[in-house]
């Protein structure tokens, strides 16, 4: 016993003197001092005038009113923005990286190029990403693991792009949004991995834990059909209430947050009623579907731009959707907005979200000018894709404003955002992690 006591006492002085050392070890790395001329530092409240970021290495060291004198930090590179707005770097909560095409075109190529090509073209969807000012995404579905694999090369360093959040596999019901073998003849139909796809509660939660067993941070749900969906049944509910309960509980279960795709009134009430995070698209809304957000702090992710996406490939080509999805593109854009003027103003949290891959990647800031539109101030459309995308994704510790402590994500743009949010099209400058890969 008296041993024991010995050697208990030897190991507390042993991590006390460790504690102590790593409370004296100086912070390492390079140090780089951004001088900006306005300073939106904490996207919500005024943007700050004339004021110094230090950062050390992949993180901000602090954040000071005027600009440092370089003096104080010998052999630190300086970036003089003093004629430029500067914020944190932007988040894109629902992007598909792994394609760039939709439509007859895009059908076509899930089945005739390889999953080899699909991975190439996903880190080029998520370079332009990066480049136009986005240093963080969530990826909302991609079957073949492509997302999953440039999600782990980024973090490694091994190829550029933005930081991914990433569900893996989409799941809804057969024939349901997610259903790959939808529009497709039996032979290829046979060929289809339907892990994703799921009947009756067993087989839901059997199809998330599939997910989570692939390394997925969240999961991606569908309680309704979907504009794109071959089948032309609708964007009303398309699972039960014990599926939907199954799917949401069994994620919570295993800590991940839940996505849902929902267009119809019915479908978001579903996701809501058990306990979903978030809300994708949300074009029909109806009172007790926002009282529900507003019950559950859930937050709604508009997604305005893919019909920027419809009207662009159907100006190359009419024949680009199959017609039952053609007319469900047009009422989405005749409806496209309704549904942010009726939330925004009622305290509905809203996130940043583009759906790209129907809208083009690259151009997530176009969402900006629509949210404006809908009824969203400036500021308010900013937060969205900074603070309250931070929240949503979970990683407020890390990214969504610039302060001590978190990741030197960081953009600078010529002109005043709050006051025209179309500049952060022309985004100058881009850091991620202390890195610049633009500017």
């Amino acid at each position: 016993m008296f041993g024991q006591m010995k050697f208990l006492a030897a190991f507390a002085a042993v991590a006390l003197l460790a504690g102590s050392a790593a409370a004296r070890v100086e912070p390492k790395g390079p140090v780089t001092l951004i001088y900006a001329g306005t300073l939106l530092d904490r996207p919500g409240q005024a943007p700050r005038k004339a004021a110094t970021l230090v950062i050390r290495g992949e993180t901000i060291e602090a954040v000071r009113d005027g600009y440092v004198d370089a003096a104080a930090y010998p052999g630190a590179t300086v970036l003089d923005f003093r004629d430029r707005f500067v914020m944190p770097g932007m988040i894109d909560s629902h992007v598909h990286l792994d394609s760039d095409r939709a439509g007859v075109d895009g059908l076509v190529a899930g089945i005739t190029e390889s999953i080899p090509t699909h991975a190439y073209e996903a880190q080029v969807n998520a370079r332009k990403t990066l480049l136009a000012g986005f240093t963080t995404v969530r990826n909302l579905g991609s079957g073949d693991g492509v997302t999953l694999a440039l999600r782990d090369a980024i973090a490694k360093g091994w190829v550029d792009g933005p930081r991914i959040i990433d569900a893996g596999s989409a799941i809804s019901t057969s024939s349901g949004h997610m259903d790959g073998r939808l529009g497709l003849n039996d032979q290829f139909r046979e060929a289809i991995d339907i892990d994703n796809v799921c009947d009756g509660p067993e087989s839901c939660r059997r199809a998330v834990r599939m997910q989570v067993s692939r390394g997925v941070d969240v999961i991606k749900i569908a309680t309704t059909g979907g504009v794109n969906s071959v089948l032309g049944a609708g964007v009303g509910q398309q699972m039960f209430d014990d599926e939907a309960k199954a799917l949401i509980d069994t994620a919570h279960l295993y800590g991940k947050k839940v996505a849902v795709h929902a267009h119809g009134a019915d479908g978001i009430k579903l996701a809501l009623t058990y306990g979903a995070d978030s809300i994708e698209h949300g074009t029909l809304m109806d009172e007790d579907a926002i009282k529900l957000f507003l019950k559950t702090g859930a937050y709604y992710v508009p997604t305005l731009s893919t019909v920027n996406g419809y009207k662009e490939r159907l100006a190359n080509n009419p024949d680009a959707y199959t017609p039952a999805v053609r007319a469900k593109i047009e009422w989405r854009i005749g409806i496209t907005g309704k549904s942010l003027k009726a939330c925004y103003p009622r305290g509905v949290k809203i996130a940043f979200g583009t759906d790209a891959g129907v809208s083009k990647h690259g151009r997530n800031a176009d969402e900006f000018e629509l949210m404006v539109q809908y009824g969203m101030t400036p500021m308010a459309a900013i937060q969205a894709a900074t603070v309250n995308a931070a929240d949503l994704l979970g990683l407020s510790d890390i990214v969504g404003s610039l302060e001590p402590g978190k990741q030197a994500d960081i953009i600078a743009v010529s002109g005043d955002p709050l006051t025209d949010v179309r500049v952060l099209k022309s985004v100058g400058f881009v850091m991620k992690g202390g890195k610049i890969y633009k500017g």
